[in-house]
């Protein structure tokens, strides 16, 4: 078996094991012993409704004991009466309940005796309570006079306590009890002095005994009160009178007032009813310590008298007792030796009073200083037995020997008081010694053991028991040993015969191994020895070491903010053979949270996981996982801090009240573990934008008071709003209100301006005083205004409004303005003055001198002359450029003005105008302009651009190859930007590792030429050609293509292939060789089985035909042929959308995701509508296109130069410039064909 023996465990092992040595060594029940008492009953109450009732004695012992019984100390026999019940090997014995048993009540002892000795239990009582009862009595009416003391006895039977009193009516209505009526202790009701009130007939005395489940009543009693009768009325002579009448104090006759006849009343001085005159002025009370001490008093007299208690010898206790019924009963619970004393009361009235004493005495029961305690003791050994006890009074003390009185003269030992002793001690002398500690409180009980054995040691312990423990805990291995004498323990381990003997390991009282900060090679087989002089004895135990459970948790002290969530980690390490007992748990400040889900599932465990979702700010705190085995528990822990933003402030406080500022303060909430860096003090004012808060100042985080600055004639009230790092607080509940008086304004208007939308006008404007600026009732704002560089006075005007329009002045003048802000108690501060200009207009004259200076093919630079300052008429904004296009100059077309402008804002005198077309003639214009519009435009400006570069040719294709030739024809450029001188053809040889060979030049001088034969190439190489177009300027950007020449042996042979679309009827093809013989063949690309669904063999016209391809496009029978092309091309197209729709699947698409081709992704995409990049991308190993898009680029001169302005370098329809924006072609021919790459593909 495996055993968990942690360091803490075995410290309270220990602990208990001293103190078992302390008390008594266990003797196994295979040894011969003594009889001991191991269960008793106690005072015992058999109650009439219990069906019977158990008196328990148990006892253990070797031989097994015999019971006897004595009731009221002489012998009871148990056989004696049918109602008892026994049980065999026990002394315990049950009592039926068949009517009448109080023959039972008694005390009880039970006897246990075998042939060494007999043990005794302490007394048992057995109470036979009574059914309690009040006599049938016939009670006389009680008559008494108005004032008199009167005493209503209860005597409540006598039954088990506790008992409780209860004075009520007939209807089981309370009596009212206070100062004047009141219940004593023991149940009789007193009346201090009687009204007429008290009269009735219906005082019933209620006793109630709970533990019985009874309540009796009395027989109820009548009272009755009378007045006193008037002294006219009674036929007794004045001294009769006198003796009857009462004279108050003062010598005052007191009348009653609810008679019509006064009457006398027996004023008198307290007089004490309990304790009654006849104890004196003093009584002894004896109270139990730690009981509860009730002191009374009871007085009668008129006033009703007031009761009060003092100590009179030392100070009433430390905690001040309490008084009971109306003062009447001074209790003290728990009474200590200190509460012994002289206590007082004192009844008083205005008569007088009346005092009592009780001198208070502590007595106890007796109790245990030293109790006799035996033990196991072998031959020739000493003993001694001691017995102490304290009590008040002093108990006395008696020995007994197996239950009997010890007789000095026949015992062999030494009796004292205190003290038993007996030397030399033999195998007889085992016996049962008692000690009886009595006084007039009670008896206490005591019992010594004294068993005297010659035995060999015995092994309690099994014979291979198997430990385990974790490496650095500590390992206990256990031989419980019981020998008389003491054995000798010494343990070895696997084969030595030497003890172990190191500091790690300790050999404890009982025989238990320990060995401290346990290793794995402390695992093992030991041995436990254990030798006597009367034998040996020996037993093996096996230990295993196993590893230490280990665990981490992560995040270790995580800072979450509040509503977010946490994920909390424990990843444990433990010994494989620990698997099968290995539990995880997780603990939040030390209580175990539940496994399954919590709070609706905000918290989630799952073994080594804790989530917590929308967390808390309650979830803060540490959370531990433990992780427990058989043998080892470990633990580790996060410590979860929750961030949140602080709470508001409160308790807002104002104070140093001035006209300007006020003093707040405030307590600050909590921070939510994120220190509040800064409050921000808002404020309300409930005039201008009521409750609408404004922020007002912000102060440090540690600050908790602040200065306020404050505005003239506001109503304040302000907040709190704390701030830290994880965000800003719910403000504060506002403060109460604070206003300030007016003043005069401290500032006046800013932002000081003119506008005006006609010429002759002036408007003033400004921006107007906030609301907590204007410092006072009766805002407006004082503007004066007059012609700078003018001597003349100011113009000036009171308005309300924050603007001023002033019409009639002249054009673009300048003005002196000044704006001053005026309440109903003064003016602000000197206004500055602020310049500012009447209306504007265009300006009415043009820009003179302009002349144009070409830089190159698309730049001109323009320059002009500035218009005289007092011709613009405004602010001037710039200068404006137009241009138009009026011809080419390479067919001499005349072109639609198409207007064009730059601007070019400030006091330029120059500018360039880029984008434009070669080899064109242009008309130039500038105006100057304000805001107001543009001025007149110069006159215009002839200007010529020269030729340029020609664009870049259409295409460029292979029309045939062979095994050293090819046959290359390429499109005119789209824009030739001049007159053609020719083209420039250019080869070289390539690879597939990017690298290419010499670059040869081929001039093509006629202009006319489209196409090329290229001889002299290398059978079965890779070529990239390129052909430029060019003009007198230069020749423009090549378009280029790429091919293989055909092998050594091949037929020459070229492929051609063309994207026909679906809709158009013919598809020319430009690309082909004069008399040349072609194989036509029309494929559809998604067709089942890509074969052709038209073939023909036609042959190409000769040279002089080559390029009129109108002509062919022209012939009947070839529109004839593209119709009946077109309309089987549309035919298979509707039978492919319908078995596209079904989810067919094709092979041709496999063949289109290996070998994608331009054409049908071009016809798919205008088909299907859908968007591709239009950069191809041919899968690894295939041949590149040379015909790639064709990508013209513009000037790369900078733009900067050339335009400022909203309208720089845009037409006015807001596109770009057109020189500036690329062209994109894209190619139309691309070759397919068969495995054997030798056709051209696309760049």
């Amino acid at each position: 078996m495996e055993m968990l023996l942690s360091t803490k465990g075995i410290t309270i092992c220990l602990f208990f094991f001293v103190l078992s040595l302390a008390a008594a060594i266990e003797i196994p029940l295979s040894v011969s012993q003594l009889p001991t008492i191991t269960e008793q009953s106690h005072t015992q109450v058999a109650y009439p409704f219990d069906e019977d009732f158990t008196i328990k004695c148990e006892a253990r012992g070797n031989p097994q004991p015999t019971f006897n019984w004595t009731k009221d100390g002489k012998p009871f026999d148990l056989s004696s009466d049918p109602r008892i019940v026994t049980t065999n090997n026990s002394g315990t014995f049950v009592i039926q309940n068949r009517g009448i048993i109080n023959n039972f009540q008694g005390k009880y002892r039970c006897f246990a005796s075998n042939v060494l000795g007999t043990a005794m239990s302490e007394e048992i009582e057995l109470i036979v309570p009574s059914v309690p009862k009040f006599p049938k009595e016939k009670i006389e009416p009680l008559d008494v006079e108005h004032g008199d003391s009167v005493i209503l006895h209860c005597n409540p039977p006598k039954g088990i306590p506790p008992l409780h009193i209860y004075w009520m009516n007939i209807d089981l209505q309370h009596i009212p009890q206070d100062e004047r009526v009141s219940m004593s202790l023991k149940g009789d009701l007193y009346f201090a002095n009687v009204e007429e009130s008290d009269s009735r007939s219906d005082y019933c005395c209620f006793a109630a005994f709970p533990r019985l489940r009874t309540i009796v009543q009395k027989m109820p009693m009548t009272l009755k009160v009378s007045r006193l009768k008037h002294a006219n009325d009674s036929g007794s002579p004045n001294a009769a009178v006198t003796k009857d009448l009462i004279i108050g104090a003062g010598g005052t006759i007191l009348w009653d007032a609810h008679v019509r006849k006064a009457n006398f009343i027996k004023e008198r001085k307290p007089k004490l009813l309990i304790p009654p005159e006849s104890a004196g002025s003093s009584s002894s009370v004896t109270v139990i310590k730690g009981g509860v001490l009730l002191l009374e008093c009871i007085a009668e007299g008129l006033p009703t008298p007031h009761l009060s208690w003092v100590k009179v010898t030392g100070n009433m206790p430390k905690d001040e007792p309490e008084t009971e019924n109306f003062g009447k009963t001074l209790k003290i619970d728990q009474v200590t030796a200190a509460d012994e004393g002289k206590y007082e009361c004192t009844a008083s009235n205005p008569m007088g009073s009346a005092k009592h004493e009780f001198h208070v005495h502590v007595e106890e029961p007796p109790q245990w200083l030293k109790k006799p305690e035996g033990g196991v003791y072998s031959v020739g050994t000493n003993l001694v037995l001691l017995c102490e006890a304290i009590g008040n009074p002093e108990p006395s003390i008696q020995w007994k020997l197996n239950g009997r009185p010890i007789d000095g003269r026949t015992f062999r030992g030494r009796i004292s008081t205190r003290e038993i002793s007996l030397t030399n001690l033999q195998l007889q002398d085992s016996a049962v010694f008692q000690c009886e500690a009595t006084n007039k409180h009670g008896t206490i009980l005591a019992s010594a053991n004294v068993n005297v054995l010659n035995i060999a040691p015995l092994i309690l312990t099994p014979d291979e028991e198997n430990y385990a423990t974790v490496v650095g805990y500590s390992a206990f291995l256990h031989c419980d040993i019981f020998a008389s004498p003491a054995a000798d323990v010494r343990w070895t381990k696997d084969d030595s015969i030497e003890p172990l003997s190191t500091f790690r390991y300790e050999v404890n009282k009982n025989g238990t191994l320990e060995i401290r900060n346990t290793k794995k090679e402390d695992s093992g087989s030991y041995a436990c020895w254990a030798a006597n002089s009367v034998g040996k004895r020996a037993i093996t135990a096996n230990l295993d070491i196993r590893d230490a459970t280990k665990l981490v948790v992560t995040p270790k002290n995580p800072r979450v903010l509040k509503s977010h969530s946490i994920l909390l980690k424990c990843q444990a390490e433990y010994d494989s053979h620990l698997k099968h007992s290995f539990k995880l748990s997780w603990r939040k400040d030390g209580a175990e949270l539940p496994v399954n889900s919590t709070e609706g599932g905000r918290i989630i465990l799952d073994r080594d996981t804790l989530f917590i979702s929308s967390v808390l700010l309650e979830d803060q705190g540490v959370y531990k996982c433990v992780a427990s085995t058989a043998l080892d528990t470990a633990e580790a822990e996060a410590q979860l801090i929750v961030l949140d933003v602080p709470d508001p402030p409160e308790d807002l406080q104002l104070s140093e009240n001035q006209n300007r500022s006020v003093r707040l303060s405030w307590k600050a909430g909590a921070s939510h573990n994120s220190p509040v860096n800064e409050s921000i003090i808002e404020f309300e004012e409930n005039h201008w934008e009521p409750e609408m808060w404004q922020e007002l100042i912000r102060v440090p985080g540690n600050d908790t008071t602040a200065l306020l600055p404050l505005s003239p004639y506001v109503n304040y009230q302000f907040r709190v709003v704390s701030v830290n790092a994880v965000g800003r607080s719910q403000p504060s509940k506002p403060s109460l209100r604070y206003a300030t008086p007016p003043a005069a304004p401290d500032k006046n208007p800013e932002n000081i301006r003119v506008e005006a939308s006609e010429p002759n006008e002036m408007v003033m404007k400004w921006e107007p005083l906030k609301p907590m600026e204007r410092n006072g009732p009766g805002l407006e704002y004082k503007v004066s205004w007059r012609q700078r560089g003018v001597e003349t006075d100011w113009n000036e005007e009171l308005v309300k409004k924050h603007s001023l329009s002033v019409r009639n002045v002249p054009t673009f003048v300048p003005y002196e303005i000044k704006v001053q802000a005026v309440n109903n108690l003064g003016s602000g501060p000197e206004p500055n003055i602020t310049i500012g200009y009447s209306g504007e207009d265009v300006p009415d004259a043009a820009p003179a001198r302009v002349s144009v200076e070409v830089i190159n093919s698309t730049l001109v630079e323009v320059f002009w002359s500035g218009i005289p300052r007092d011709r613009v008429r405004g602010h001037l904004g710039g200068y404006k450029v137009n241009w138009w296009k009026t011809r080419s100059m390479l067919d001499g077309k005349r072109h639609h003005p198409e207007k064009h402008f730059l601007t070019f804002v400030g006091e330029r005198t120059s500018g360039m105008i880029p984008g434009l077309d070669p080899f064109s003639e242009f008309r130039l214009t500038v105006s100057a302009f304000t805001s107001r519009g543009d001025g007149p435009e110069s006159s215009p400006v002839f200007f010529e651009t020269p030729e340029g570069v020609p664009e870049q040719p259409r295409f460029l294709k292979i029309l045939n190859f062979d095994q050293d030739s090819v046959t290359l024809s390429w499109g005119l450029p789209k824009k030739a930007n001049g007159h053609l001188t020719g083209y420039i053809l250019q080869y070289q040889i390539i690879n597939e590792t990017h690298e290419v060979g010499a670059l040869s030049n081929v001039s093509v001088a006629n202009r006319s030429a489209l196409s090329w034969h290229l001889a002299g190439l290398s059978p079965s190489t890779k070529y990239k050609f390129y052909i430029k177009a060019c003009t007198a300027k230069g020749c423009g950007k090549a378009a280029t293509e790429e091919g293989l020449t055909l092998a050594q042996g091949s037929k020459g042979s070229g492929r051609i292939s063309d994207a026909v679309k679906p809709t158009p009827k013919f598809q020319p093809s430009e690309a082909l060789e004069p008399g040349t013989e072609y194989t036509i063949r029309l494929v559809t690309k998604n067709w089942v089985d890509n074969n052709s669904i038209f073939e023909d063999v036609i042959e190409t016209r000769g040279r002089a035909y080559a390029g009129i391809y109108e002509g062919i496009s022209t012939q009947g029978w070839f529109i004839g042929l593209m119709c009946a092309i077109a309309l089987l091309t549309l035919l298979l197209l509707t039978i492919c959308f319908v078995r596209r729709n079904k989810g067919g699947k094709y092979s041709v698409k496999e063949k289109e995701d290996l070998h994608p081709d331009p054409e049908a992704q071009s016809i798919k995409d205008e088909i299907f509508g859908e968007y591709s990049d239009s950069d191809e991308k041919p899968l690894k190993g295939s041949l590149q296109s040379l015909n790639g898009d064709i990508k013209a680029t513009g000037s790369a001169d900078s733009l900067v130069d050339y335009g400022e302005g909203e309208h720089g370098m845009f037409n006015e329809d807001g596109s770009f410039i057109g020189a500036y924006s690329g062209s994109k072609e894209k190619g139309s021919v691309e070759s397919t064909g068969s495995s054997t790459a030798t056709f051209p593909l696309h760049a």
